[in-house]
């Protein structure tokens, strides 16, 4: 083994050394250059080689080859006087040249490496099974999909003929033929079916050097095909169901132009696919802001936008939801809803709500119809009366709405999801309405059901109980009533233990009842308690501008009940129902409607002066004013004189402001509650409003 001494650890000096670190015929024995720090100094460390700064050191007679690679022509002639003669000196000119070719060489090597793991990662990373042989069959390509559809490892196969792997392998006889084939079944010998295609290698020069085979489980392939079919299925079915849909549905790209729409969209919109399929998000829109371009900018959805599209400016209401695949925006989709069948199921709606009732009380507040000035004003006593549990006394004319009242003063209370009871005390004679009030005990009275029965104060217990007619109770019924108000507990017919109850009661009357306490008809104790809240509802003659409004409602209520369809009353007809006086108030304007909608023809949607039956009216001829014939006569006490005056003066007040009660109490400095009473007491009717 020659010993070699390098004088250079410089760029040309590190090259030489690590070609003689690969070589076994030569050992560097040192290496000097005056930098310690220099390339190849640090190199020679780390193998261990004796490094120094001074040539002559090292120059002995067991150097065989010494290597000039500093450049400098001193040392090199200085090198050819010391040395022996069977050393070799190598100048730098030639240690350059090698350092050039050694450079170029690691380059080459770098590209190969470069290609051949390029080569390598295409080959084993797709999923087909790949093979490639020489002209003599050894197969010089065997991939990772190879070695899992065939069983063999590579390094077992590599370097091997075809045929010790396949043994029916037709990649040789592609050799001899030159003809490739391709997507052919070919069974392999662990029966496994794959499709093939083999490729016969030529170089530029028309030289075979080779075949190559690619192939692909034919399993995969039938589970692909199947995965295409399903996913056709499935595009066929959303399209159908998009296009079958009764919703306007119009789907947008990325770019926000329209892709998709279905014959819901054009039927509401009147714009067809040629009209917006490529086009602008809002090429549909008449009237607001792109909810597609919305989306598309956010990426979150919007719901309940209104807006105004197509050339009929229609209103509708869109939903829009951005399509995201995973991660990736893809366009959006917007759900198109009419407003105006939006509104026809609301109407339809109500119309359900007022039918089916979950609550015993049907009706609420916003059941009670009126504007003018005196229903608001009962209206608001009534919604404050809601909020207490002090008893109500409601007052009014047969028809006028008591009992609608009393509903809603129920749902608007905090007993609202208690019981409500509604008894009419006329009705009853006084044994059964006892018995029915207050219940009774077993063996009270013959017939009476074994074990006792509940009454219904008991059943309203924690609720509301609406007596009407409360003016028509006998003495007896009063005072036990009174002990209901004054205790809060009842005693059952036949019984003896006091019942504790929590009742609201409501009563209603349309009996003046400060003329029956004078008579002595109604107790003054049971007056007082029951008049905690009075609430004065006005006669429909006093707010006939109200009429209109009623009618409406009736009507609806009238439609479900007899199946019609009509919509409404004319102008005409609204003015004629005006100028009657309505005795029987608003049940019996619901009377004259329910006839003229029976005898309407089922085409007629509008109820017409002719509809309507005669109207007979009630207005009676009014004499002089009671002051004009309050002579003393007979035993007339003082008081009663002073009350036909004070009569007269309010008929007088009030005809003089058209039966206006609000400025009839205001010119008279008393309330509008105390006015009430006193046309109650005093059975006064309005002549400037009859």
């Amino acid at each position: 083994m020659r010993k070699v001494l390098i004088i250079g650890a410089g760029k040309c000096g590190l090259a030489i050394l690590k070609i003689m670190l690969e070589t076994e015929a030569m050992k560097v024995c040192a290496i000097v250059d005056r930098d310690e720090d220099a390339p190849g100094m640090q190199t020679a460390r780390q193998y261990n080689i004796v490094t120094g700064t001074d040539w002559r050191s090292f120059l002995n007679e067991q150097i065989d080859i010494v290597v000039e690679a500093t450049g400098s022509p001193v040392i090199f002639e200085e090198l050819q006087q010391e040395r022996h003669e069977k050393m070799i000196l190598i100048p730098r000119e030639v240690v350059y040249s090698t350092a050039v070719l050694m450079e170029e060489k690691e380059a080459l090597i770098r590209v190969l490496k470069d290609e051949s793991y390029k080569h390598d990662l295409i080959f084993n990373s797709t999923h087909d099974g790949m093979i490639v042989i020489n002209q003599e069959g050894i197969i010089t390509l065997f991939n990772y999909g190879a070695e899992r559809m065939i069983g063999c490892r590579r390094e077992e196969v590599l370097g091997k003929h075809i045929h010790d792997c396949i043994p029916s392998s037709q990649l040789p006889a592609v050799l001899q033929t030159r003809n490739g084939d391709r997507n052919q079944e070919f069974l392999l010998q662990n029966g496994r079916k794959i499709i093939t295609s083999r490729i016969p290698m030529v170089d530029e020069e028309g030289k075979l050097f080779g075949a190559f085979s690619i192939f692909k489980d034919i399993t995969e392939v039938v589970d692909l095909a199947e995965e295409l079919t399903n996913l056709k299925e499935i595009q066929t079915m959303l399209e159908a169901i998009i296009q079958s849909s009764e919703e306007a549905i119009s789907v947008v790209d990325e770019q926000g132009r329209g892709i998709l729409i279905n014959p819901a969209y054009t039927k509401l919109t009147g714009l067809r696919e040629e009209d917006v399929i490529g086009k602008p998000a809002a090429t549909d829109i008449s009237e607001g802001e792109s909810m597609h371009m919305k989306v598309l900018k956010t990426r979150r959805p919007v719901r309940g936008a209104r807006m105004k599209v197509g050339p009929k400016r229609k209103d509708v209401i869109v939903n829009v939801a951005p399509i995201i695949v995973d991660g990736k925006l893809k366009g959006s989709v917007g759900v198109i809803h009419d407003m105006s069948e939006i509104q026809l199921l609301t109407n339809e709606l109500n119309r359900a709500r007022q039918i089916i009732r979950t609550l015993e009380a049907k009706y609420s507040f916003e059941d009670i119809i009126g504007t003018s000035e005196e229903f608001r004003i009962a209206v608001e006593q009534a919604k404050m009366a809601a909020n207490t549990p002090a008893t109500v006394l409601l007052r009014g004319e047969s028809g006028t709405g008591k009992e609608l009242f009393a509903h809603a003063i129920h749902n608007a209370s905090d007993r609202k999801y208690n019981k409500f009871v509604r008894v009419n005390c006329a009705a009853l004679s006084e044994s059964l309405l006892e018995s029915e009030l207050f219940g009774y005990e077993e063996g009270a009275f013959s017939g009476a059901r074994r074990g006792g029965k509940r009454g219904l104060f008991e059943e309203a217990n924690n609720g509301s109980i609406f007596l009407d007619e409360i003016g028509e109770l006998s003495a007896h019924m009063q005072a036990k009533l009174l002990r209901v108000l004054q205790e809060s507990e009842i005693v059952r017919v036949g019984g003896t233990t006091p019942i504790s109850i929590n009742v609201r009661i409501i009563a209603a009357t349309n009996v003046n009842l400060e003329k029956g306490m004078v008579s002595g008809e109604i107790r003054e104790d049971l007056y007082y308690r029951l008049n905690k809240i009075p609430i004065f509802i006005p006669p429909l003659r006093h707010h006939k501008e109200d009429i209109e409004q009623i009618a409406l409602r009736l009507i609806t209520k009238i439609n479900q009940d007899y199946g019609r369809r009509v919509e409404g009353v004319t102008t005409e007809a609204v003015q004629l129902l005006q100028k009657y006086d309505w005795p029987g108030n608003v049940r019996e304007l619901e009377n004259v409607l329910g006839r003229a909608m029976i005898y309407m023809n089922y085409s007629e949607l509008w109820i017409d002066v002719h509809h309507i039956p005669p109207l007979q009216t009630l207005v009676k001829e009014q004499g002089n004013h009671a002051g004009e014939n309050a002579s003393i006569e007979g035993e007339e006490t003082l008081a009663s004189l002073i009350e036909k005056y004070e009569a007269s003066i309010i008929e007088e007040v009030l005809k003089k402001h058209n039966g206006n009660k609000t400025k009839t109490a205001r010119h008279l400095g008393i309330s509008i509650r105390s006015l009430y009473y006193k046309l109650e007491k005093y059975q006064i009717e309005e002549k400037s409003m009859q």
